[in-house]
């Protein structure tokens, strides 16, 4: 087998060496959730439709995912079809199908099987939508969540360029005497709110941090809320959007979430 050169490596290590570690866990399968994964199908696609090549294993049936083309080339012995798209997709599209997922098998460190009910675990966590609440904020105040968090929003934040321009963290103190932490998301694009707190609550989640609580808030740079919760709280500068060389080719399968891709 290669040696550890992807992220996908790096979090299976991390698990392998201490498998209690739930935190761990949950680190590895956000890790495969918001990568690019390539599935090996049994033809090429066709428009929206996907074959994926099911193999029948003593475990039951899996689907073969990959997370770089070079090890899919490695395990087929050349050129092979495939649909790069990412883990939450194929967790999706597995729900319920009593479909396993086996994951870089034989061509890396990260080599595992992950049975049905591992992929209906992960599709139902990534479908939990946060839930919207109306509160009046008093005082804001340093936040105080544990490092785990901050990591996890970080990790997210990173991967949401152009979407926001900043997002701000502090502790807040609500009318009627509640406390918990607000994370303020700064000039959203249009469009991006509903994803953004998506991507908030999963960090919330696979964190690890057990009964955890974060609201979320949209925000202009300008607005007085954000200005006071800039004078205690934590920011995060997100990443500019990357520009475009050329004129964007058509979506692959999967790639959009409103149209996700069928399986045949």
């Amino acid at each position: 087998m290669s040696e550890i050169i992807s992220l996908l490596d790096a979090a299976h290590a991390a698990v392998s060496a201490d498998p209690e570690n739930e935190a761990l866990r949950l680190r590895f399968f956000e890790r495969l959730a918001d990568g690019e994964l390539v599935l090996l199908l049994e033809r090429e696609a066709v428009g929206e439709s996907l074959e994926p090549r099911i193999f029948d294993l003593e475990d039951g049936p899996v689907v073969l995912v990959f997370d770089r083309e070079e090890r899919l080339a490695s395990f087929s012995g050349g050129i092979a079809p495939y649909a790069a798209l990412p883990g939450r997709v194929i967790a999706g599209l597995l729900k319920g199908q009593g479909i396993g997922m086996g994951v870089n098998l034989g061509v890396a460190p990260s080599s595992m099987l992950l049975p049905p009910e591992a992929m209906d675990w992960l599709a139902v966590t990534l479908e939990e939508a946060p839930e919207e609440v109306e509160a009046k904020p008093e005082e804001f105040v340093p936040p105080t969540v544990p490092a785990a968090v901050i990591a996890a929003l970080d990790g997210k934040l990173a991967r949401a360029g152009g979407l926001a321009s900043a997002a701000v963290l502090a502790g807040v103190v609500y009318a009627g005497g509640r406390r918990g932490h607000l994370l303020a998301l700064l000039d959203a694009a249009d469009g991006a709110e509903a994803p953004l707190a998506r991507a908030m609550n999963e960090a919330l989640v696979f964190s690890g941090i057990e009964a955890g609580e974060l609201d979320v808030v949209f925000l202009r740079a300008g607005d007085a809320a954000a200005r006071a919760m800039a004078k205690v709280g934590l920011r995060f500068d997100l990443p500019a959007p990357e520009t475009p060389a050329s004129p964007a080719a058509p979506a692959a399968p999967g790639m959009d979430p409103s149209r996700p891709p069928k399986l045949r």
